[in-house]
């Protein structure tokens, strides 16, 4: 399969076409490439977040909050919802963000025994800063698209997301 257009994805199902002759590995040459491409993009989120001093951990909660309308505050069971991680983890990830001052706990008005996260200030400036970078970074990997390449290819992978 070797020709200009060929990459790593090519040499893998090369390699695996010729391990297995019966079996069609036909769904290698958009799933290996997806999973390579989710390597890059977590390597530039992680990038782009560094530049703000953030973890990609932490700019997933500090976005949560962000997107949310004001006062940029949510419960810890939206902010679960909304970031697709577990109750300890986020938990544990609630009480570093305070450390840090980038949200706050408060008591909620609507419920006595619950609490609401709130954005800070400071969280807000990072939050920003970070998707700012992001976005730039995004922006310049896709560069090697066409726009109209990237509508639809944001198209095709919708019904991918499961």
């Amino acid at each position: 399969m070797a020709n200009d257009d060929s990459d790593d994805v090519d040499a893998l199902i090369d390699a695996w076409s010729e391990r297995l002759p019966g079996v069609d590995v036909t769904p290698l040459e958009v799933m290996s490439r997806l999973r390579r491409v989710s390597i890059r993009l977590a390597r530039i989120r992680a990038g782009a977040f560094a530049t703000v001093g953030l973890a990609s951990w932490e700019f997933d909660v500090l976005a949560a909050l962000r997107r949310a309308d004001e006062p940029h505050e949510l419960s810890p069971a939206q902010l679960i919802q909304r970031t697709m991680i577990g109750s300890a983890a986020m938990t544990n990830r609630i009480t570093n963000l305070v450390e840090r001052g980038y949200v706050r706990r408060q008591a909620n008005p609507r419920d006595g025994r619950g609490v609401l996260v709130r954005l800070t200030d400071e969280g807000r400036v990072r939050a920003d800063a970070a998707m700012t970078e992001l976005i730039r970074r995004e922006a310049r990997a896709l560069s090697v698209l066409s726009p109209d390449d990237v509508d639809v290819l944001a198209r095709m992978l919708r019904p991918l997301m499961g």
